[in-house]
């Protein structure tokens, strides 16, 4: 049995597979005080024994952002004598320009745990100050710590002395990380940050890990990363940097493999669960990756606010998320104005509806009262009280009035997400198509798809557990890198020789590069395969609207190595007998709507809006103006009039 789970803000999605091709599936409120039980508790509902699991967590994510039982372990930073305090130094971005009293993020390591070694490594990767294995043995001693970080300066192009130092302290200290193997690049506050988060994870997620290993006892252990791969245990408890975005990554990379499959070259994922939304792009086939993010820090409309938090280079899919899904909540500021999120009600107390003790009212409440969605969910397992989200709703005004313009507010906070990985980067986004997936997707797509002018949508099978379906279409990926190569081709050779080191079986490699004119600040991540000019030019060009005619230099090359995973043929029980209801919906107004129930349509089948199509794990809303098609591969298509 191949498993893959998804622990959410909200609902723990699994989903498996038999050898057959038949699917199997659970969706359960989370459990965020011990994930791990609600992992547990759906796969003995399914009564099933896990042979390999995949795995999407957020642990890494919550951790940092100071979740409750998720206490970040002490720890100290050992650094090239005079840049101990790099790490509060930082960067001069202010994220509130002019506030006289902004105050920076907290260190990440105490004054009082930063050491520093008499060593010197200089710019061309030449050894000035030799390390003194004595100096690094009386540190090793006096260090009251968890886990230690070493970052040397310039041990990107040499990291002699890094090494050395990690062996000693790994000899009084259980979890040691130096930057050569997590992030061996320019730029020191960054690389000192990266190195740092690193090691502080890597206590909580190897106690995680092996925890889950333990409790569902699988053969084989992978672990979604940030960067759209699957990665296997070890390599997570070892770098789990890489799992800082792991459950929005997945999504993204199930659309893809769709939109392959079908001949979609430019596509929009847009992943609308329980807490938030997250909308990312593929281009000309390409999913969009990013090699920096920020980690703890605030966002604005989906914006990470630079300077907020602590930067991590590693490789990311990019996507923009903005706090809007089923349980966000809807509320009356001050001078009377109605706004939506960006709290949330989570999956404890959850939205007024669950009939769990929670009292403030929430987008899956609005919808409930206009009719969008009905009073069972997931087949009947779940209950909604309407009456009772009706009362939450009247304290705050006319209920339908409210659920309705916190819908319309919703919807453009959502549009907005959308934009800012299309628009924002030159592209229309009439041009493309939008998946929509998650529990709460299906149920906005439509008036997102009308707000951007995109003139067609895909609502893949399984929506509500779509993120976790994506997993089993994933291929085990892994990254490493070098900074300032002087023989490129070489060097790409050698990394594609330490990946086969470190992988036992792979079926092909990815090379990249980070590119730039010389005397520019930053660079641009392009394939390195072919002319790697004529690539980051025409990356510039779209990106910036003009290139140069200057030399170009390339700061890192990064190899990723690729192992195929045998993709699951997804087998779908439909009825033959298609089933149809009627229920009063409001979409502009009220009207007598369509209800049909997903699992009894056949290929082929055609209607159009006002119609609801309604299955497991999510709800699809079809207004007028708007017809459906069931698809040979079972996705939704829905296309304007």
């Amino acid at each position: 049995m191949l498993v893959a789970v998804d622990i959410g803000g909200t609902f723990t999605d699994i989903i498996g597979v038999k050898d057959n091709g038949e699917i199997i599936y659970y969706k359960g409120l989370s459990t965020p005080k011990n994930p791990e039980n609600g992992v547990k508790e759906g796969i003995q509902k399914l009564g099933i024994s896990v042979d390999t699991l995949i795995h999407a967590t957020t642990i890494a994510t919550n951790s940092l952002l100071g979740q409750v039982n998720l206490e970040l372990p002490k720890t100290a930073l050992v650094t090239t004598k005079g840049f101990s305090d790099i790490i509060e130094i930082g960067r001069q971005n202010r994220p509130e320009l002019y506030n006289l009293f902004f105050q920076k993020p907290k260190p990440l390591v105490p004054r009082e745990l930063r050491f520093e070694v008499n060593e010197r490594i200089n710019s061309r990767g030449e050894v000035v100050k030799p390390l003194n294995t004595k100096e690094v043995e009386e540190i090793a001693k006096r260090i009251k710590a968890d886990a230690v970080a070493v970052v040397f300066l310039h041990s990107y192009l040499n990291s002699v002395h890094e090494k050395i130092t990690k062996e000693i302290l790994s000899r009084y200290v259980k979890y040691v990380s130096a930057s050569y193997e997590v992030s061996p690049e320019q730029r020191e506050y960054e690389r000192t940050t990266t190195t740092v988060i690193n090691v502080m994870l890597k206590p909580l997620v190897s106690k995680y890990i092996e925890s889950l290993w333990n409790e569902i006892k699988p053969k084989e252990f992978f672990i979604m990363a940030s960067s759209g791969g699957l990665i296997d245990a070890n390599e997570a408890i070892e770098r789990p940097v890489q799992l800082i975005e792991s459950g929005p990554a997945a999504g993204v990379v199930g659309v893809k493999y769709f939109a392959d499959e079908m001949g979609i070259k430019n596509a929009i994922s847009f992943d609308m669960g329980g807490t938030t939304a997250k909308a990312g792009s593929i281009v000309n086939g390409e999913i969009e990756i990013t090699n920096e993010y920020e980690v703890g820090g605030r966002t604005h409309h989906g914006r990470i606010i630079k300077g907020s938090g602590y930067p991590v280079r590693f490789p990311f899919i990019d996507l923009a998320e903005v706090s809007a899904g089923g349980g966000t909540i809807i509320w009356l500021d001050e001078a009377g104005g109605l706004n939506v999120g960006p709290l949330s009600a989570g999956a404890d107390p959850g939205p007024i509806c669950y009939n769990k003790g929670g009292n403030l009212p929430t987008l899956t409440d609005a919808n409930l009262v206009l009719g969008r969605i009905g009073e069972e969910l997931l087949s009947g397992d779940m209950k909604l009280n309407k009456e009772l989200a009706i009362k939450g709703l009247e304290k705050l005004g006319d209920p339908i009035q409210i659920a309705k313009e916190a819908i319309r507010l919703a919807t453009l906070e959502m549009a907005r997400a959308i934009r800012l990985v299309t628009v924002e980067r030159g592209l229309d986004p009439s041009e493309f198509a939008l998946f929509s997936f998650g529990g709460a997707g299906p149920q906005f797509a439509l008036g997102i798809a009308e707000e951007l002018g995109i003139k067609r949508v895909l609502v893949p099978v399984y929506p509500g557990l779509f993120s976790a379906l994506s997993m089993l279409l994933a291929d085990i990926k892994i990254e490493i890198r070098r900074a300032y190569p002087k023989d490129v081709d070489v060097e790409f050779r050698e990394l594609e020789e330490e990946l086969r080191r470190k992988m036992s079986s792979i079926d092909y490699f990815l090379r990249y590069a980070d590119v730039r004119y010389k005397g520019q600040g930053w660079e641009l991540t392009v394939p390195a395969d072919g002319d790697i000019r004529r690539n980051f030019e025409e990356r510039h060009r779209i990106a910036y609207g003009f290139t140069l005619p200057y030399d170009i230099e390339i700061v890192n090359i990064r190899v990723f190595a690729v192992k195929r995973i045998k993709k699951p043929k997804i087998m779908l029980k439909i009825s033959d007998n298609v089933k149809v209801k009627e229920r009063k919906v409001y979409f502009d107004d009220w009207v007598n709507a369509k209800v049909f129930i997903r699992e009894t349509l056949p290929i082929g089948f055609r209607d159009r809006g006002p119609a609801i199509i309604e299955e497991y794990s999510a709800t699809t809303l079809v207004p007028d103006g708007w017809s459906f098609t069931i698809l040979p591969n079972y996705f939704i298509e829905l296309m304007r009039e």
